[in-house]
This record gives structure tokens, C-alpha cells and sequence, in this order.
């Protein structure tokens, strides 16, 4: 029987990357949304083209009940949860100064509140052996202004993994997380002018953004079995950005 992975955050981007690697890896991937179903079916239907297994499951990650029932009806469709990957967030960005409180309020509320939310429920549900795997960002290195929610939001999410490491004792689970560089995706790109675009693909060695197949590869590693020896780690994946 397939191993079982559910990817938040998979209708597109990076989360859309991933859903089709863990399924060319021989997963059945439950491809998590918000609200995009028709782009969530789409990636069901791509994988599906391709002799894969995927199932396109709607959860807001920051309500503990929908996420509570995508995991119970993965276990009704699969029986099994070896591989969480929790990809999903938002940015939003504002001077700290200005004070905008919802702002704060809704980064926090994704990308904070909603990690702890899934890697809770995957933590009562995940088999023994299984991968826990979480978001961060290398924006936390270069403390730009405007970013301060965003940055607290994932800074909490590297916490959250180092803690629940420690609490899986016992059930040789790792939980990890992935910290990308900038990544060329739609909305990444979306709102910045070419000179902008060129400054931050120099911020690496390598002198390129990153391509959404790159952090797929990563999470692709942490879920395989050459991953098994990493555990409580946050593995930046940006090209050596520093």
C-alpha cells in the first residue's frame, strides 16, 4: 500500500511543486486548498495523468475543525498518514511603527496558528516512522523592514519543529522544517519591477531565485528515506543566501 502525504497550501506554487514530487515519489497526495478547488483539481488531475494516486481535500489550516476533518477523511480514503508537509501561508507586510494590529492579526493567524493547528492533528495521526515537515523562510536572516509579521509568524514556526521533535520520542517520526530563499513563483514575482526581481536573485552565490522544483526536491528528501537521519533541523534552501 501507498504511503499517504498531505501537502496545505498545494493548489499552487511551491505547495503545487511539492504535491507532484511526493507523487512522482509513489505517495498518495492529498492536495490540501483554502479556497481554490478548481486549481486543487487541476493538480488532482495532473498527478492522476501520470498513473499517480491524489485526492483534493479544502481545509483553512488556521480552523482547527476543517483541519481535524481533512485528516479524518484522509484516514477514511487512505487508512494512513506517513508525511505531513505543512506549506500554506500568507504575507502580508507593514511597518511595525504603523501599528496595523489585523495586519499582524491574519499573518499570525495562517502562519503561526495554522502550523501549530495541522502539525497538532498530524501529530495524533501520524504513523510511526512518518515525516513532519514545516515552512520557515531565509527572510528571517536579512530582517527587512515591512516584514515583521511575517518574520515573527515563521521564527514561531521554527519553535514549534524543534519542540514537537522532541515530543515525537518514541515513534521515530522527525518533524523538520524548510526554509526557502525567494522563489520564483506567481506570487512571489507578483507587484515587483524587474530591477527588484534582478537585486534579490544576486543575493545568493548562485545569482538566481529559486525555482519551486528546488524546495520540492528538499521536501522530497526529508520525507524519502535518506532523510530519516535528519531531525529538529531547519535546512535553508536558498542557494547561500546568508
Amino acid at each position: 500500500m501507498a504511503r499517504t502525504a498531505i501537502v496545505t497550501g498545494a493548489s499552487r506554487g511551491i505547495g503545487r511543486a511539492i504535491a507532484k514530487r511526493l507523487a512522482a515519489d509513489g505517495f498518495a497526495v492529498v492536495v490540501n486548498y483554502a479556497g481554490s478547488s478548481k486549481a486543487a483539481q487541476e493538480v488532482v488531475d495532473e498527478i492522476r495523468r501520470t498513473d499517480g494516486e491524489a485526492l483534493a481535500l479544502q481545509a483553512d489550516i488556521g480552523n482547527p475543525e476543517q483541519v481535524k476533518r481533512m485528516f479524518e477523511k484522509t484516514m477514511e480514503a487512505y487508512g494512513h498518514v506517513d508525511v505531513v508537509v505543512n506549506n500554506a501561508g500568507i504575507m502580508e507586510n507593514s511597518l511595525i511603527s504603523k501599528g496595523d494590529v489585523a495586519s499582524f492579526d491574519r499573518v499570525i493567524a495562517t502562519n503561526l496558528r495554522g502550523t501549530f493547528v495541522v502539525l497538532a492533528e498530524a501529530a495524533k495521526h501520524v504513523a510511526e516512522g512518518g515525516r513532519l515537515i514545516g515552512f520557515s523562510s531565509s527572510v528571517l536572516g536579512l530582517n527587512l523592514p515591512t516584514y515583521g509579521a511575517y518574520i515573527a509568524s515563521k521564527a514561531g514556526v521554527e519553535g514549534l519543529v524543534r519542540v514537537l521533535a522532541n515530543e515525537m520520542r518514541g515513534r521515530k517520526v522527525t518533524v523538520n522544517a524548510v526554509a526557502p530563499g525567494p522563489v520564483a513563483t506567481e506570487l512571489f514575482l507578483t507587484g515587483k519591477t524587474s530591477e527588484q526581481v534582478d537585486h534579490l536573485s544576486k543575493l545568493n552565490p548562485l545569482e538566481r531565485l529559486g525555482q519551486v522544483e528546488d524546495i520540492a526536491n528538499v521536501v522530497s528528501f526529508l520525507a524519502g528515506p535518506d532523510g530519516a537521519w535528519v531531525n529538529g533541523q531547519v535546512l535553508r534552501a536558498n542557494g547561500g543566501m546568508s
